[in-house]
C-alpha cells in the first residue's frame, strides 16, 4: 500500500521537467512562507542537448530551480532521501516505482478531466478529438498510470484557435493555483475517478500527417497541436500556422493549393507560416515567390 498523503505537508519534493512544470514550482516557492511549507529538493532530468550541434543545458525546472535557490537533483531516490512528507509530480515523464510510493506519498498535477485523457499526452490529444473543454487534476499517485483519487480539480474551455503550447501554459497556471490553494486549505480526501477512461498516448509522426482528404477543422487541430507536416514536391513540408476556411467551388482534388487555400476533404486551409525542407520558418507568402508552384501543383498525404 502507498504512504499516506498528509492533509498538511510541511517538506515537499517537487519533480518535474519541461516548462509546464515551472508555473507550479514559481507558486510553491512564492506562497511558502505563507503556507509554512519548504520545497526540500527538486528531481528534475539531468543536462542533455537540446539540438544537435548545442551543448547540454538544464531543463526549464532546473534552471528555476537554481533561480529560486532550490536543491537540484536528478535521481529518484533524492526525494525520499531528502526527508521530505510529499511528493508533487508535475509532467516528470517517468513512471514513480511503488517501492518509493511505499516509501513517499505523492501528488500529480494532470492536465486534463479525468479519467478522460489519462496518458503522456492529454493536451494534445484532447485538442485532436475536438474536445470544447479540459482542465486540471490535482490526484494521488497510485501504483497504475493516472488512476488515483482526485483532491481537486479545474475546468476550461478550449479556445478555437488556442495551439498546445498556449493551452499548456494556461493549464499550468490553472494547476499552480489549484496546488497552492489545495495545501492552504488542507488537502480533502480523494474522490475515485468517475466514467469511463481514454487513453492520450504519446503523439508520433503518423498522428501530425496531413491527410487532405480529411475536413478543414479536423486538420486545423493537427496544426494547432504542433509538428504537421505534408510533402511538397516529394520533400517534408511542415505547416505551423494556418486557418480553416471555405474551399474553392467545384474545386479540384485535395492537396491542391489554390492561392494560399489547400483544398481539403471539407472546406479549405489557408497557410499562413511553413517550413520546407532544410529551410527556416516563413510566411506563406515569402514561401510562394521562391517556390512558384505551377496551377494544379499541391502537396501529397504521405508526408
Amino acid at each position: 500500500m502507498t504512504a499516506t498523503v498528509p492533509e498538511r505537508p510541511r517538506r515537499l519534493a517537487y519533480l518535474g521537467n519541461p516548462a509546464v512544470a515551472v508555473a507550479p514550482l514559481r507558486a510553491l516557492h512564492e506562497a511558502s512562507e505563507r503556507l509554512g511549507i519548504e520545497v526540500v529538493v527538486v528531481v528534475t532530468a539531468e543536462d542533455r542537448r537540446r539540438s544537435r550541434r548545442g551543448v547540454p543545458s538544464p531543463t526549464p525546472v532546473a534552471q528555476a530551480a537554481v533561480e529560486f535557490g532550490l536543491p537540484v537533483a536528478h535521481d529518484l531516490s533524492s526525494a525520499v532521501d531528502s526527508d521530505a512528507d510529499l511528493g508533487v509530480v508535475v509532467a516528470y515523464g517517468q513512471i514513480i516505482p511503488v517501492s518509493l510510493l511505499n516509501q513517499l506519498p505523492m501528488l500529480n498535477l494532470h492536465f486534463s478531466l479525468l479519467p478522460r485523457w489519462r496518458g503522456a499526452a492529454p493536451v494534445e490529444r484532447a485538442l485532436l478529438a475536438g474536445d470544447v473543454a479540459t482542465g486540471v487534476c490535482l490526484m494521488d499517485v497510485a501504483e497504475e498510470l493516472d488512476t488515483g483519487g482526485i483532491r481537486g480539480r479545474v475546468t476550461t474551455p478550449i479556445g478555437p484557435e488556442e495551439t498546445a503550447e498556449d493551452l499548456r501554459g494556461r493549464l499550468g497556471d490553472l494547476g499552480a493555483r489549484l496546488l497552492v490553494d489545495g495545501l492552504a486549505a488542507g488537502l480533502e480526501a480523494p474522490e475515485p475517478q468517475q466514467g469511463e477512461p481514454t487513453w492520450a498516448h504519446k503523439i508520433g509522426s503518423d498522428d501530425l500527417r496531413l491527410d487532405w482528404s480529411r475536413p478543414a477543422t479536423e486538420l486545423d487541430r493537427m496544426v494547432r497541436v504542433g509538428g504537421a507536416h505534408t510533402t511538397f514536391r516529394g520533400e517534408r513540408f511542415k505547416v505551423h500556422s494556418a486557418v480553416p476556411c471555405d474551399g474553392p467551388a467545384n474545386g479540384p482534388a485535395p492537396g491542391t493549393l489554390v492561392g494560399d487555400i489547400v483544398v481539403t476533404g471539407s472546406g479549405g486551409l489557408r497557410l499562413v507560416e511553413v517550413q520546407p525542407a532544410n529551410r527556416a520558418r516563413m510566411a506563406f507568402g515569402a514561401w510562394m515567390t521562391g517556390a512558384r508552384p505551377t496551377d494544379g501543383e499541391g502537396f501529397a498525404s504521405d508526408g
